[in-house]
């Protein structure tokens, strides 16, 4: 297909057909046809087939006399004879042998073939056809805008110039007749062409713009097909299709040509399946056709209550209602239900190698994941070295120190002790209240966590005296830091308790 360069696969980019609009041929156009008899060798007293079958825009083709004998490949721009006088350049697209069968079947006789092939088209010509070419898109827009200011039911879309400039032919769609005369007269004033109008249907019109259809596909009827038959929604009901025709239209508004190409398959397989299918009458009841697998000849039924569906064989439901029509009855369907496989599922095996490690989509997961269990864990390390930070013990000789070596309290203590106003400083003399005696000044237990006064006097020697920890800084080594505190706290009250009731009993107040 194509120009030579694109057949050999070294001129255009795509694959495919391999012209794609980047040769001669401008592209995949309507009936592109492979010359299939170009690389056999001919008899050598041959003489080729005169006519040729030349392409212009569009989808037109029209076969041309080379009464010269000019040697053309598929894809060259030749000039040829115009419609109404004058030339037109178009691109060879058959020679030889299929010409004569492409005429055969478009009911083409030699003599009905007239005009001729001028020569090779030249650089002037070509240059004088795309200056033709580019004033075609300019000239639409007028045109539609003359056809709105005559209020017509109409619309241009497509204008075609003759390679020479002296013709111009308007394509256009309407519902109906339309009185165009009074507009021929306003383009001829303007564009200073004769015109040619032509009335084409929206199936032609789509295949002449072309664009993408709902398959993802180019349009059937812009790339390769020839002819169009009429599409019913008879089509559609064959094929079990919804009757949306939102869904059943094509770009042109009409059905699609596509729901034509499978029909005569499902006529096929639509020949063994029951037509009117009606509820079985059966032993265990009446059964209801819930569905129908046309390929596989399978029909599924369903007795009232009942979910589960009894796949039956097409053949078999003929039969059962050839027996209810003469008044029998059929054994339950569960007892001649068809045994369907599983479907297996089969493992794809991918031919690429994970090198990047991007082809889990939870691997985003699992990276938070990570981080998440990374930072516990290094909060927990954290923790644990600050408690062993923590768990710092008494030295040995401050543990039979005398009451002026005490060990140094925590200084939250002391603090806790200034805030609360209850600290009394050394040698200071406690407030006496009227009509006691002056007593020896005789500090107050203090909070639990704060600081302990020093008396002067000497206490009476006591046994071991417990040892004393700081809450909450210090805690013994081989039990938790709650249970510590607790132990501390009581600690500290009974010494507390000893020590006022030894000042109470022995140490007798003194004089002023």
């Amino acid at each position: 297909m194509g120009c030579g360069s694109c057949s050999t696969g070294g001129g255009c980019t795509p694959n495919g057909c391999k012209s794609n609009g980047s040769c001669g041929t401008g592209g995949c156009q309507t009936m592109e046809v492979h010359d299939w008899l170009s690389n056999l060798d001919m008899p050598s007293n041959y003489k080729p087939f005169q006519v040729t079958e030349i392409k212009f825009k569009g989808s037109r083709k029209e076969f041309f006399l080379n009464n010269d004998n000019i040697y053309l490949e598929i894809g060259e721009l030749v000039a040829v004879e115009g419609p109404t006088g004058g030339f037109d350049v178009g691109h060879v697209s058959l020679t030889g042998e299929l010409v004569r069968i492409q005429m055969k079947r478009r009911k083409t006789t030699l003599d009905q073939v007239t005009k001729k092939i001028y020569r090779k088209a030249t650089e002037a010509d070509v240059e004088k056809w795309n200056a033709a070419k580019g004033m075609e898109w300019e000239t639409m827009h007028k045109a539609r805008k003359l056809a709105l200011d005559l209020r017509l039911q109409m619309k241009i879309s497509d204008v075609d110039y003759q390679a020479d400039k002296t013709k111009a032919t308007f394509f256009y769609t309407a519902d109906g007749r339309v009185d165009f005369r009074e507009l021929i007269k306003k383009m001829a004033e303007s564009f200073r062409i004769r015109i040619e109008m032509r009335q084409i249907g929206m199936r032609q019109e789509a295949g002449r713009l072309g664009g993408i259809g709902s398959c993802g596909r180019e349009l059937c009827c812009s790339t390769w097909l020839t002819n169009f038959k009429t599409v019913s929604t008879a089509a559609a009901r064959y094929q079990n299709l919804s009757l949306n025709t939102l869904k059943l239209a094509g770009q042109c508004g009409k059905l699609k040509c596509c729901l034509n190409y499978e029909l005569d398959t499902y006529l096929d397989a639509l020949k063994d399946i029951p037509d009117r299918i009606e509820n079985l009458d059966t032993e265990a009841g009446y059964a209801r056709h819930q569905k129908t697998d046309i390929f596989k000849k399978i029909m599924w039924f369903s007795y009232q209550g009942d979910e589960n569906w009894i796949p039956v064989k097409a053949a078999r439901v003929k039969e059962i209602m050839a027996m209810n029509k003469a008044g029998k009855k059929a054994p339950n369907l569960k007892e001649e239900a068809v045994q369907i496989a599983a479907p297996v599922i089969v493992e794809k095996s991918f031919d690429y190698e994970n090198v990047v490690g991007q082809d889990s989509l939870t691997r985003l997961d699992e990276r938070s994941r990570g981080k998440n269990n990374q930072s516990r864990n290094s909060n927990q390390k954290n923790n644990r070295n600050n408690n062993q930070n923590k768990r710092e013990r008494i030295p040995a000789g401050e543990k039979n120190a005398g009451p002026n070596n005490k060990p140094q309290q925590p200084q939250q203590g002391v603090q806790k002790a200034q805030q609360s106003g209850k600290q009394q400083p050394n040698g200071a003399k406690p407030q006496q209240n009227a009509g006691q005696k002056p007593q020896q000044a005789v500090a107050k237990p203090q909070h639990v966590n704060g600081p302990r006064p020093q008396n002067n006097k000497p206490k009476q020697p006591q046994g071991p005296k417990p040892e004393v920890k700081a809450e909450g800084n210090v805690t013994v080594e081989g039990t938790r830091p709650e249970q510590s505190k607790n132990k501390n706290r009581n600690n500290r009250r009974k010494n507390n308790n000893r020590r006022n009731n030894n000042n109470g009993s022995e140490n007798k107040p003194a004089a002023e």
